[in-house]
C-alpha cells in the first residue's frame, strides 16, 4: 500500500555552519532502513568533518555547487549534476560558493550516525 510522506523531519546536521537536513525516507521520518532519501540545503563556505560511511550515497545537485573530496581527488559538483559515491570510501562534502548549494541525497542502506563514521 502507498504511503504518503505529508513532511519531513529535520535532522540535525554536521559542520561548521547551520545545514538544513530534511529527510523524507529513512529511520527518523519514515522507519525505512533500506534507503534513506534527504534535500539538503548548505549554506556557502559550509564544511562537514571528513566521514568513510557504511553506506553507498547518491547525490544530485539542485542548486549551487557542492565539493566532494576524496582520496583520490576532488570534483566540483554543479546544478544538473549527480555524484555516487561508495561504502568504505573516506569522503568530505562541502559548499564553497558564496550561494551555498541545495541538493537530494540517497543513501543505501539508510543514513544513520552509526554507519556514518565520522572524523574527529
Amino acid at each position: 500500500m502507498a504511503k504518503l510522506i505529508s513532511q519531513p523531519a529535520i535532522v540535525k546536521a554536521a559542520g561548521n555552519k547551520p545545514k538544513i537536513i530534511e529527510e523524507y525516507i529513512g529511520i527518523v521520518n519514515s522507519g525505512t532502513e533500506a534507503v534513506s532519501v534527504a534535500r539538503m540545503k548548505s549554506p556557502g563556505g559550509w564544511v562537514e568533518p571528513g566521514q568513510t560511511p557504511e553506506f553507498d550515497e547518491y547525490t544530485v545537485v539542485l542548486r549551487g555547487t557542492l565539493r566532494v573530496t576524496t582520496k583520490k581527488g576532488t570534483l566540483d559538483v554543479h546544478a544538473g549534476q549527480a555524484v555516487i559515491t561508495t561504502r568504505g570510501e573516506w569522503v568530505q562534502y562541502s559548499t564553497p560558493g558564496a550561494e551555498g548549494a541545495e541538493y537530494v541525497a540517497i543513501c543505501v542502506p539508510a543514513f544513520t550516525q552509526g554507519l556514518v563514521h565520522r572524523d574527529e
